[in-house]
């Protein structure tokens, strides 16, 4: 069976097209194959699976083989949201034909070798974030991608809360200057589960496994959220760390043990425009469960924005009346903020969902986030976040790492490739116009 096939997008019209009521509607067709089937398995199930029943990509996903260690919990997971095969091995499940798109949900450890390997056999990835747990692997990870790309295969990062439909309404009105130039920017991540001394060990708190605490596995999201709004990378940080838990019981009762990861992480950053940003990411956050919370304040207007609330989006134009003494036309008592709910159909994502005012949630970025891959990969062109991205935001978290560990130091981030590559040819031209100043100075004399 090939990765990439025709399935009956509409068995209504495959059955009247039977009766010559018209040609057959078909669509072409990709296999997934998901290695990991825990808490990201299941969103990541659900978002194949609402992609194929509410959007109309150019690519069907078929759930064709879920890989996992442990064959009666996959095949669990398996029957429950109709995937068509289990495989233990995920070298095995990379090896299938019918498998044109490897999805790893994996612990932070295992996505290098996993990715990697998928890459090299010509199969598309989506890995889940934070790319990897160190800068290494992720720098091997980008460069395996560069790689498939040249052969017309593509990766993601799946930073899912780029997805909700309220952020990319407000990586808009950034971008169509609503906001002026941005001076502050504000990103909280704050969750409470592990705020119990009871809560027993698990991989999350492992370093060798996870990477790190809080800062890898929620605050990579608002890292990423951050630079995906303003559309510029952090050049720098200042950091502080703090593991408020140093010991939990083990799963299985047999003693405690160590954790070595962060519970929180708190640091200041800068743009390369020169906006200055707060960031707090946090499991300790008693009664907050999963509050995104994102501010950005710039000369001309304000967005704010809570995951707590994700169908809304606050925004205050600072050109219509919000500046003392001038009242523009809504009058200076009623000028504020605005509260747009996003669920109309011109909304980002919208239009195949609900009736306006009938609410998304947590499952839907999921969704989004894999039916803009297959576009990508129908279309022939690069999805985003990219590894590259990816890799980015990796070398924000070492340098708020070092920083926590050297005193709270500033600490620069590497730009990207891209932009370091700029910033040497602009260096390589302003010494070849000193050169020939010198020389012409030279010649004057």
């Amino acid at each position: 069976m090939s990765s990439i096939g025709t399935t009956d997008r509409n068995p209504a019209a495959k059955a009247a097209a039977g009766a010559g009521g018209g040609p057959e509607i078909r669509r072409e067709e990709i296999g997934i194959g998901m290695i990991g089937y825990a808490f990201m398995g299941m969103a990541h199930s659900q978002g194949w699976r609402n992609a194929r029943s509410f959007f109309d990509p150019a690519l069907t996903p078929r759930l064709t083989a879920l890989g996992g260690r442990d064959r009666e919990a996959a095949a669990d997971m398996a029957r429950r949201f109709d995937w068509q095969a289990v495989e233990t091995d995920w070298r095995a499940l990379i090896a299938r034909d019918d498998v044109g798109l490897v999805d790893i949900c994996t612990p932070g450890d295992t996505h290098a070798e996993i990715a990697i390997a998928a890459l090299e056999a010509g199969k598309h990835v989506l890995c889940e974030k934070p790319l990897a747990n160190t800068v290494a692997e992720a720098e091997a990870m980008a460069e395996a991608a560069a790689r498939a790309r040249a052969r017309g295969v593509r990766s993601m990062v799946g930073f899912t809360y780029r997805r909700v439909p309220a952020i990319v309404l407000a990586r808009r009105l950034v971008a169509e200057g609503r906001l002026g130039r941005l001076r502050h920017v504000r990103a909280q991540y704050l969750q409470d589960w592990l705020n119990d001394p009871a809560i027993p060990m698990s991989w999350r708190l492992e370093r060798e496994r996870a990477g790190s605490g809080a800062l890898g596995d929620i605050g990579a999201h608002i890292v990423d959220l951050t630079q995906y709004l303003t559309g510029e990378p952090l050049t720098g940080v200042s950091a502080l760390t703090e593991t408020f838990v140093g010991e939990r019981p083990l799963a299985d009762g047999s003693g405690t043990g160590r954790v070595t990861v962060d519970d929180a992480a708190v640091f200041l950053g800068r743009f390369g425009s020169g906006a200055l940003a707060t960031y707090e990411a946090t499991r300790f956050a008693t009664g907050r469960k999963n509050a995104i919370r994102i501010e950005l304040n710039g000369s001309e207007g304000s967005l704010a924005f809570d995951f707590e609330d994700m169908n809304v989006l606050h925004y205050y134009d600072g050109r219509a009346g919000g500046r003392d003494g001038d009242t523009g036309d809504g009058g200076s008592d009623t000028r504020g903020f605005t509260r747009v709910l996003v669920t109309e159909p011109d909304h980002p994502y919208l239009a195949p969902w609900w009736p306006p005012g009938h609410l998304l949630g947590y499952e839907h970025g999921f969704t989004h986030q894999g039916v803009d891959l297959l576009s990508a990969i129908a279309e022939g062109r690069d999805p985003e976040p990219s590894f590259e991205e990816g890799l980015q935001v990796q070398r924000v978290l070492q340098a708020v790492e070092s920083s926590a560990g050297n005193g709270s130091t500033w600490t620069p981030v590497p730009p990207p490739a891209a932009a370091a590559a700029g910033q040497q040819q602009q260096q390589q031209q302003q010494q070849q116009q000193g050169q020939q100043a010198q020389q012409k100075e030279e010649v004057a004399s």
